[in-house]
């Protein structure tokens, strides 16, 4: 249900809930995106450079070697700003993108290298210490061997009837066609509610088994040799047979899944239903067993999301063999925990994962890999370290300001609303005057001690981090939603918005330059964190967050008069979206991006009008190395975008992730703003030039 600024994990408001199978922290072995934008410091350098009384990046906050004056900002202002950097900084071989968050990325990883081999002394300390040492133990990982999957593979090779093989699906580690999850009631967020969504593809997303072409052709081909090759890895006769049979599954299984833009509806993925409804939509699942294998027997009602698809998947475990279910396991477990395995199948899934499917030409170092395994399994007991060394006081103060500023401008903005009618208007400022903001790092941190991490048992430090996930979310089941839990780590460079809770979540690691500095041009911190604030507060009143009101309950608190003005203007913003075309043939979805594009469009008008409130207050900006204030801003946001990527990785977003490429966050945004327009005399004739009736104005 969160709403993510960045592509990172790609969290939709859709009911996709974390399922037992995602709780290991392993379901996606392949190397991380890092194709999130961000910023370009460490807390320590930020630090530094607040002690000296300057800014991180050149005399105001802005990398002016980043630009490209040889572009007009009216034609590509993404390039104007930014392609001097991608030029000096090709894409590194161990990399699917580059940009301002992988600069961070590397600094950060330095400082959470030095807190892994000196943690401290207290337990968690240790805790983290051996589980690290347990990753990085090559030798030993190798001379255990395919052995240590053997008390897994030995559980799916028990299963001699559906009932064992819906056991499974319901347990943390296995793969499922079905998603069941635990989150707050959208008729009731005071209390939990269980979930089930569609799952359990082994591609990217239905389209890689649909579409036609050489491209997909390859990565269907490159797929089933993967998936022998990692059958034979363990030792499994007949793997052509069974990859076949596994492949055939998946492709009947995404016939049926709904499409991404479909899944992030709301309206459509919010179906609560009792026992006897989950009987008649699906029988096969044989409901009642499936949620008590999850510990969840206590729960009377599902809120299902996609409804067909479910019904669909239903019938297919009645018309597939059992040994067909049962090989799909098998690939699936040896797949999700491939990197805990012997170097020939971490090797293995990174070719197919990384290389093949998002064209990454090396590994990541070990040590670097390691510490995205820990903040994924012991990621708080990590932050808790980062904060103490990382985070000065000082950053949270003045960022409680700034949310504040931005607020109050958008409050202004909707008590200034011409198409907003005033019964919306009221219920939409007390939504806003409900935000919980939450900046830094969590008041209470996870107590990881009740996980057992043993130096000599890499995987099954994995699937036990796994369990301890989905436990800690089953005792919280029955009881009073607990608003105090983040969904990300301090040393997380991204925030969100939880529309279930109306809270904006801002880790510690994001909150430093060039989004925030301290000493940096109040236009750069504007344009820059004062955007990402806005996006956020945004998505609380995008196409879907819109459907939720101030205390997160799913209910329709808009007029008719204003739902249709509404929808008229984001109709609008998806059909320039739908024009963008980033690979031949292949559009961006505007539905599918929808909520992002208007987090990004309500995110800049709100950062403008409290930039503009600080001019008021303070006098209009100097002119600096040629560049007004105004401009200053723009070309903060833009360079808060400086991320690019290969062409793999590029395909995969634009077919399944609800963020529109970096550029398109960028050049969709800005030719929507008339200040724009004015801040760079941008012309009829420049290829981002809209006539101002054609421009998209929501907040």
């Amino acid at each position: 249900m969160k709403h993510v600024l960045f592509l990172a994990g790609a969290a939709t408001i859709a009911l996709a809930p974390l399922s037992a199978q995602a709780a290991t922290g392993a379901a996606t072995a392949a190397t991380a995106t890092g194709a999130a934008a961000a910023a370009t410091a460490t807390g320590t350098a930020a630090a530094t450079a607040a002690t000296a009384g300057r800014p991180e990046y050149g005399d105001f906050g802005i990398d002016l070697s980043a630009r490209d004056l040889s572009v007009r900002p009216g034609d590509d202002f993404w390039s104007y700003a930014n392609a001097g950097f991608v030029r000096a900084h090709p894409i590194p071989a161990d990399r699917v993108s580059y940009g301002v968050s992988d600069v961070l990325q590397d600094q950060i990883e330095q400082q959470l290298k030095d807190i892994v081999e000196h943690p401290g002394d207290d337990a968690a300390a240790r805790q983290v210490a051996d589980f690290y040492a347990s990753w990085m133990d090559e030798a030993g990982v190798e001379r255990r061997g395919a052995a240590v999957l053997q008390p897994y593979l030995d559980r799916i090779n028990a299963v001699h009837d559906r009932a064992g093989l819906i056991a499974l699906f319901a347990t943390p580690g296995f793969a499922s066609p079905v998603d069941i999850g635990i989150i707050p009631d959208p008729a009731d967020t005071t209390r939990y509610v269980v979930t089930a969504s569609q799952s359990g593809l082994g591609l990217p997303g239905h389209d890689y088994y649909l579409n036609q072409g050489a491209d997909y052709d390859r990565y269907r081909a490159a797929y089933r040799a993967y998936l022998i090759q990692i059958q034979t890895l363990a030792g499994i006769p007949d793997a052509a047979a069974k990859a076949d049979a596994v492949i055939a599954l998946e492709h009947r299984m995404a016939e049926v899944q709904w499409a991404p833009e479909r899944s992030r509806d709301i309206q459509q993925t919010y179906n609560p239903m009792d026992r006897a409804q989950l009987a008649t939509l699906a029988p096969q699942f044989d409901w009642p067993n499936m949620l008590a294998a999850a510990g969840l027997g206590s729960a009377q009602t599902v809120v299902v999301g996609e409804t067909s698809a479910i019904h669909d998947t239903g019938a297919l475990l009645e018309s597939v063999p059992l040994e067909t279910w049962k090989a799909y396991l098998t690939v699936h477990f040896i797949d999700n925990f491939a990197q805990y395995l012997p170097r020939a199948f971490d090797q293995a899934n990174f070719e197919f994962r990384s290389h093949t499917l998002r064209g990454v030409e090396q590994q990541r170092d070990r040590w670097k890999r390691g510490l995205s395994v820990l903040n994924r399994s012991l990621g708080e007991a990590v932050g808790r370290i980062y904060v103490e060394r990382h985070f000065p006081p000082e950053s949270r103060r003045q960022i409680t300001e700034l949310v504040g500023n931005l607020r109050a401008a958008l409050n202004e903005r909707l008590r200034a609303n011409q198409w907003m009618d005033d019964t919306t208007r009221e219920q939409a400022i007390a939504k806003l005057d409900a935000f919980d903001p939450r900046l830094g790092s969590p008041a209470q941190f996870v107590d990881y001690s009740p996980i057992r991490v043993d130096r000599a048992d890499l995987l099954g430090n994995a699937v036990r981090a796994g369990q301890f996930a989905w436990e800690r979310q089953v005792r919280r089941f029955g009881g009073p939603v607990d608003r105090s839990l983040w969904e990300m780590t301090p040393q997380t460079i991204n925030a969100y918005y939880d529309p279930l809770m109306n809270q904006i979540t801002f880790p510690a690691a994001i909150l430093q330059p060039p989004y925030f500095d301290p000493n940096a041009d109040p236009a750069v911190n504007y344009g820059a964190i004062g955007a990402v604030i806005g996006h956020e507060i945004g998505h609380g009143f995008d196409d879907q967050g819109s459907h939720f009101d101030a205390q997160g309950r799913i209910r329709d608190w808009w007029t008719p008069q204003s739902s249709q003005r509404f929808a008229e203007r984001t109709q609008a913003l998806g059909a320039q979206y739908n024009q963008f075309e980033p690979l031949p043939g292949l559009h961006v979805n505007g539905q599918l991006t929808m909520g992002e594009n208007i987090g990004d469009l309500g995110g800049i008008e709100m950062a403008w009008s409290a930039y503009r409130r600080y001019v008021a207050q303070h006098g209009e900006l100097p002119v600096i190395d040629g560049l007004t204030g105004d401009q200053r801003f723009f070309l903060a946001y833009a360079q808060s975008w400086r991320d690019y990527w290969r062409e793999g990785l590029l395909r995969e977003v634009v077919l399944t992730n609800p963020h529109a490429p970096s550029m398109y966050r960028v050049n969709g945004v800005v030719r929507n703003v008339d200040e724009w327009y004015r801040a760079f005399n941008i012309q009829p004739g420049d290829r981002l030039y809209l006539p101002p009736e054609q421009r998209v104005h929501i907040w």
